[in-house]
């Protein structure tokens, strides 16, 4: 709908106009000039007038098919809103705004629908609702009337578009389901090899320490060991240091018994033990001159 009304004829000398309206006035058939706001002479029966709205108004256009550059037919619903800048023009340049402006933007919306693809109609609204709007100011420019805004309110594509799009987005759910879920394996197992490598590394410092502390006993426990050897071949030595040659003769002696009362027919002996016997014969001799000395002197 435009924003006027139908011509008046003036009975009255005066009129009271709004301040979002104008009245344009002709006398005799002639434009005399835009007045208002407020009270203002008009001459009774001479003078006919047109109000006009300035203020923005829409104009919802009906539902308009138009083929898509890829050849698919869509319906789309669309507001228009306008606002009046130059009332003049808006009254001299056009006689039906409301059904000029209906017939310009089906056309338009036709010319512009028909270089776009369908996927970019769906996609890039805002970008359509811009070219819409300069296409539309272009032409309503010259009747004093600017296109403020434009907005797409539903775009139907066809049917068996319909159904592709609904099994894409069907897919497109189930990728995204598909990557969540292997994206929390995939933190699920990292997470698991981290815990592993914590208990490895905590298994190893365990074992570090345990193999550590055991050769550190096996350290102290060699020495203490070897501590008790050397006294021993110490407490050996100081021994062996006060025994005579006739005590180690008797020690062999008596290893040459133990050895004698073995089942073994072979015997390695040292030649040392040849001279040992010869000294322990010696002191055996000596032995039984002592003990017949005494038998004597009884």
């Amino acid at each position: 709908m435009a924003r006027t009304t139908r011509t008046q004829t003036a009975l009255l000398p005066f009129r009271v106009v709004s301040e979002y309206s104008r009245l344009v006035v002709f006398r005799l058939g002639r434009m005399t000039g835009v007045k208002g706001p407020g009270v203002v002479g008009v001459l009774p029966i001479a003078d006919r007038f047109i109000r006009v709205d300035l203020r923005e108004f829409y104009l919802e256009i009906p539902r308009q098919t138009a083929i898509t550059k890829d050849n698919a037919p869509i319906s789309i619903d669309f507001i228009t809103f306008f606002k009046v800048v130059d009332v003049q023009a808006s009254v001299v340049q056009v006689a039906d705004f409301s059904g000029a402006a209906q017939n310009i933007a089906a056309t338009t919306l036709r010319s512009v629908v028909g270089d776009i693809s369908l996927d970019d109609m769906l996609a890039k609204r805002d970008e359509i609702n811009l070219l819409l709007r300069t296409k539309l100011d272009e032409t309503t420019e010259r009747w004093g009337v600017k296109v403020t805004n434009v907005e797409i309110c539903e775009i139907t594509p066809p049917p068996a578009v319909q159904e592709a799009m609904n099994r894409q987005m069907s897919a497109e759910r189930t990728r995204r389901a598909l990557v969540t879920e292997a994206e929390g394996d995939k933190t699920a197992a990292v997470l698991r090899a981290e815990g592993d490598k914590q208990s490895n590394i905590l298994q190893a410092e365990g074992q570090k320490q345990s193999n550590i502390l055991q050769a550190e006993g096996e350290q102290q426990a060699a020495a203490l060991r070897a501590q008790g050897f050397a006294l021993a071949l110490t407490n050996i030595y100081d021994v062996a240091k006060g025994v005579d040659a006739k005590t180690m003769g008797l020690q062999y002696l008596e290893t040459l018994k133990a050895l004698g009362q073995s089942p073994s027919t072979k015997f390695v002996l040292p030649l040392e033990l040849t001279s040992l016997l010869q000294g322990l014969a010696g002191y055996a001799g000596e032995a039984f001159h002592d003990g017949d000395r005494a038998v004597r002197a009884k």
